[in-house]
Formats: C-alpha cells, sequence, structure tokens
C-alpha cells in the first residue's frame, strides 16, 4: 500500500464506494455523496479514487462507451478469489473459487508468466444479461 494518510474527507469516500455494490461511476458516486448533503470536490474524489486505483483497492474498467467505471474490491479472506465482470450491464461478481489456482499454477509452469495480481477480472455475459441477446 502507498504510503498515503487518512482524513475523514478520504474515509467517507472510502465507505460510501464500499455501498456500490455492482461498481460505480465518479458521477453516481459524486451524486451518491450530494444526495446524502455530503460535499466533496470532483478533484478529491478524483485524486482519492486514484490512489485507490494504484492500491489495488479499487478496480477501474471502462465500458463499451469507453466511460470510467470503478469497482470496490472487496476484501477477501482468501487469496483464490478472482472477478467476473458482465460487459453488458458493467455487473462484477466477487467469486472465491480455489479453481484459479490451478489457473495461475498453469500460467507460471507452461507459459513461464507470473501474475501479480489477484485482482483478476474476468469479462463475459451474465445469466441475465444472455437471456437478452442470442448467442
Amino acid at each position: 500500500m502507498r504510503e498515503s494518510y487518512k482524513t475523514k474527507t478520504k474515509e467517507i469516500i472510502d465507505n460510501e464506494i464500499k455501498l456500490f455494490k455492482n461498481g460505480f461511476t465518479i458521477k453516481e458516486l459524486i451524486d451518491s455523496l450530494n444526495n446524502k448533503n455530503i460535499k466533496i470536490g470532483k478533484a478529491t474524489v478524483y485524486r482519492h479514487l486514484n490512489d485507490l486505483v494504484l492500491d489495488n483497492t479499487v478496480k477501474k474498467y471502462f465500458d463499451e462507451n469507453n466511460e470510467s467505471h470503478y469497482k470496490y474490491l472487496l476484501d477477501c479472506e482468501s487469496e483464490s478469489h478472482f472477478y467476473l465482470k458482465c460487459n453488458k450491464c458493467n455487473k462484477i461478481v466477487h467469486i472465491d473459487c480455489e479453481c484459479i489456482n490451478d489457473f495461475y499454477f498453469h500460467i507460471i509452469n507452461k507459459h513461464k508468466f507470473y501474475i501479480e495480481s489477484t485482482n483478476l477480472i474476468i469479462p463475459g455475459i451474465c445469466n441475465e444479461c444472455k437471456n437478452f441477446i442470442k448467442l
């Protein structure tokens, strides 16, 4: 984790982003804060989110319109976890499953590549969205 001091403003932002179960945009985060009569400058939100992305606390990803979305990465007891991201509705699902270890070992042993992040996001289409499209 990067050296950073904790402020009340950062704590408020941290608590708010944890409420978004399926990710959020900066506009949604600021709107949520404003709806609670919490006024935090846009630049402060951007700076803190950037720090959280660098710390691997928040994952930044882009939708089909190249709009930035963010997802708080759950604190997890297990290192055997990953995330599934729906490319249609942008929902992100946290998965605790030891099968990911087999994948990591395969990549290391077969391809001689070392994956450093335990916050792997696998894109696809969720079951709810799949019902709306023909595969």
